[in-house]
């Protein structure tokens, strides 16, 4: 996907380990906006595994993580009508490991939300490989506000 992704273009400077295009040495997810959902597609490398050849559980954390953080983000931009989308974190996020991972495969997040107030929103993800659903994730992602530690960190 050549197309700049929504944290290129809302977060260039973040550092965040999973999402920050700013953090050489992070996951660097790259989400892309279609439509009703956030797309994304991620290629581990031999430091994500957990064994050869398996995407250690947390990195899969991580990526479903970031990956449903900005969808949430995204959608209450969208909801607001605003150029830019407020600063959300997460509240509780439940990830399910359904089967190993394979580290060599290219793999497909997919994020939508599912509930929303004007401050919060509910997201249900899922993270693929060679088009298995490898883990699902469904959290609660909150926007902050000023004095927040992590309002505008992103």
């Amino acid at each position: 996907m050549s197309e700049k992704s929504v944290q290129e273009r809302y977060a260039p400077q973040s550092a965040c380990y999973g999402c920050g295009p700013a953090n050489d040495k992070g996951l660097r997810i790259r989400s892309h906006d279609r439509g009703d959902r956030l797309v994304c597609d991620w290629k581990a490398e031999p430091h994500h595994e957990a064994f050869p050849g398996m995407v250690n559980g947390g990195i899969i954390g991580s990526l479903l993580d970031c990956h449903s953080n900005w969808t949430a983000a995204w959608h209450l931009m969208k909801q607001a009508g605003e150029d830019a989308p407020p600063c959300t974190v997460t509240a509780d996020y439940h990830v399910k490991l359904l089967r190993p991972t394979p580290s060599g495969a290219t793999l497909h997040l997919e994020a939508r939300v599912v509930e929303s107030k004007p401050d919060r929103a509910v997201v249900e993800a899922t993270l693929e490989a060679d088009g298995k659903v490898c883990a699902t994730c469904r959290g609660l992602f909150v926007a902050v506000k000023p004095g927040h530690p992590a309002h505008h960190r992103w």
